[in-house]
C-alpha cells in the first residue's frame, strides 16, 4: 500500500453509512447513504461515491456526487432522503443503482454507463401491471435493497424491514413487516418477474435464526458458487450472514460477522458494557483474491445521524464459513499499525465511560447522563474545512482503545494532545483493565490544544493501546504521537 489506512478509512469529515463495496474492473467502488454532521435525521445529503484500486485499499478517491436526491421525480424539493443504496452491473453492461425512497415504501432505480458517473433516474420497481412495489395492500414493506446480477444474467432483489412499518408508508397501504424477502426482476431491471417471497421470517417460523433474527440491511454476494446474505439482526448493532446454494431459498444461519461493541466474542452479550457505543449498522462483504472483508459503519456525535464507514478483514474457515471479526483501528491496513507515528484519536475502536459503561447512541437518556460519556465529534459544520475530528468529553475513568500496533520492545516517548479543561493524568496500558501501566502522563489542560509527554515502555509484539483519563474536569483527546 502507498500508506497506512485506518478505521474510519475515509477522511474524518466524510459520513457514508450503509456501505456496499463492489469490484468493477480494477477498482473497488463504495456506495452508501450520505449522512451529514449535525443533522437531525438520517441521510440528508446526496449520494457520493468513493473508490480505490483493488491492490491498494489505502488509496481512496472521492468520485463526487453521483446522484442527487432531487433527481427522484417525487422529490423535486429535496424534502425526502434516499436510504441504503446498492449497485449492480446489468446484463446490458450498464450500472443500476437501487435505493429506498425515504420511509415511503418505494424503491427508486437510477442508471449510468460507468460505475461512478452521473446516474440518471430510470424508474420505480413495479409489478407487471405497472403498480409500484409497496403500493399494494398486504405487501412487505420495501426497504434496504440488496441486488445481485447472477452469473446466468438473472437479477435478484432483496429487501426487508422488521420493525413497525412507518406511519407515512402505511397510512394508505396495509403493508407488512414479516422479515426479509427476495424477488426476481425482468431484464429491464425494474419490473418484478416473481412476486416477493419471504426468506427470513422475523419470528415463529423456520429460518428465524434464534437470537439473531433478521431486522434490516439486506446485502447479497455470490462467492464460490454459494450465496452469502448479510443482514443486521434484531440486536441492531451486528452484521450476520446466512448461506445457500441458491439465491431464492434454502439459507442457513452462518454467524455474526462483526458487532459494533465486539459483543458475542468470547460469549459477552451485555450492551451496557460493550467495547464501544452501539447503534445501527449496515454493510456488505468484499472479496479480492483470497482476502475477504466486512464493511460496516460506526456511530459518532452521540446520535445515529452521523455515521462513518469502517471495515475489517475476515478470517474464512476451510468450509467457507467466517469467524466474527474484531473491531479494530487498523481495518483495511492488512496488519498492525506502525508504533512510531502520529495518530488521530478519532481512530479509536474502543470507547467507554468510567466503569466500562457504554450503551446505545440513541439510548443515553437525559442530558445529565449524556454529560458523563465521551464521544466522537468534529469542529465546524458538515464538510466545512474538512472537519477536525476528535474524542470529546473524556471525564474521570473514560477510556479510548486502539488496536493494533507493532512494537519492537524499546522505550519511546509518547505525547498526547488535548484541549478542554482538566487536571490529572493519562494512563496508558495494553490491557483494558489497566493491570499494567505502561506510561503515566501528567496533564493540566486549560483551553486550547496542548501537548503532554511521557515515557512508554511496551514489550515486543502486536499490541493494543488504551488511554484512560484519571482526574477532574473534561478533556478532549485530539492526537497521540510515539517517537
Amino acid at each position: 500500500m502507498k500508506k497506512q489506512v485506518f478505521n474510519p478509512y475515509l477522511p474524518s469529515w466524510e459520513y457514508v453509512p450503509d456501505g456496499e463495496p463492489h469490484v468493477f474492473g480494477d477498482r473497488v467502488y463504495l456506495y452508501g447513504s450520505h449522512d451529514a454532521f449535525g443533522a437531525p435525521m438520517f441521510c440528508v445529503n446526496d449520494y457520493v461515491c468513493w473508490s480505490a484500486p483493488v491492490n491498494d485499499l489505502s488509496d481512496w478517491r472521492y468520485e463526487g456526487v453521483i446522484y442527487k436526491k432531487t433527481q427522484d421525480p417525487g422529490n423535486k424539493l429535496g424534502i425526502r432522503s434516499l436510504y441504503a443504496p446498492d449497485v449492480t452491473k446489468g446484463p446490458d453492461g450498464r450500472y443500476y443503482l437501487y435505493y429506498a425512497f425515504d420511509f415511503l415504501g418505494e424503491f427508486g432505480v437510477a442508471v449510468c454507463d460507468t460505475p461512478a458517473g452521473k446516474y440518471e433516474f430510470y424508474g420505480k420497481v413495479h409489478h407487471r401491471n405497472g403498480k409500484v412495489l409497496g403500493k399494494k395492500s398486504g405487501e412487505q414493506f420495501p426497504f434496504d435493497p440488496g441486488v445481485l446480477t447472477d452469473d446466468d444474467g438473472r437479477i435478484w432483489l432483496y429487501s426487508g424491514f422488521a420493525t413497525k412499518v412507518p406511519f407515512i408508508a402505511s397510512r394508505w397501504h396495509n403493508l407488512r413487516n414479516d422479515g426479509g424477502v427476495v424477488m426476481e426482476l425482468e431484464p429491464d431491471m425494474v419490473t418484478i418477474k416473481s412476486e416477493p417471497k419471504l426468506l427470513f421470517p422475523v419470528k415463529g417460523r423456520d429460518g428465524a435464526f434464534p437470537d439473531h433474527a433478521f431486522f434490516e440491511a439486506s446485502s447479497i454476494r455470490k462467492m464460490d458458487g454459494k450465496y452469502y446474505f448479510v443482514y443486521s439482526s434484531q440486536n441492531n448493532h451486528d452484521l450476520c450472514y446466512a448461506v445457500s446454494d441458491r439465491p431464492d431459498g434454502g439459507f442457513h444461519y452462518g454467524g455474526v460477522l462483526v458487532d459494533l461493541g465486539d459483543l458475542y466474542l468470547d460469549g459477552r452479550t451485555d450492551e451496557n458494557h460493550a467495547n464501544n457505543y452501539l447503534g445501527n449498522t449496515h454493510g456488505g462483504m468484499l472479496n479480492i483474491g483470497n482476502d475477504y472483508y466486512i464493511f460496516y459503519h460506526r456511530q459518532t456525535n452521540r446520535t445515529s445521524y452521523a455515521r462513518q464507514a469502517c471495515a475489517e478483514k475476515l478470517r474464512r474457515r476451510p468450509d467457507g464459513s467466517f469467524l466474527q471479526a474484531e473491531i479494530t483501528s487498523c481495518g483495511l491496513n492488512g496488519g498492525p499499525l506502525d508504533s512510531l507515528e502520529r495518530y488521530e484519536a478519532r481512530i479509536a475502536c474502543n470507547l467507554w465511560a468510567k466503569g466500562h459503561q457504554t450503551g446505545r447512541t440513541d439510548g443515553f437518556g437525559s442530558k445529565k447522563r449524556l454529560s458523563d460519556h465521551p464521544y466522537f465529534t468534529q469542529t465546524g459544520k458538515d464538510r466545512e474545512n474538512n472537519g477536525n475530528q476528535y474524542i470529546a468529553n473524556m471525564r474521570d475513568g473514560a477510556c479510548a482503545g486502539f488496536k493494533y500496533f507493532h512494537f519492537n520492545g524499546f522505550e519511546t516517548k509518547i505525547q498526547v494532545c488535548l484541549s478542554g479543561s482538566g487536571k490529572g493524568s493519562f494512563l496508558v496500558s495494553d490491557d483494558p483493565d489497566f493491570r499494567t501501566i505502561l506510561s503515566e502522563i501528567t496533564i493540566h489542560v486549560q483551553g486550547e490544544t496542548q501537548g503532554f509527554t511521557g515515557i512508554l515502555q511496551v514489550m515486543e509484539g502486536n499490541r493494543p493501546l488504551y488511554f484512560l483519563f484519571s482526574g477532574t474536569g473534561a478533556v478532549n483527546f485530539h492526537t497521540f504521537t510515539m517517537k
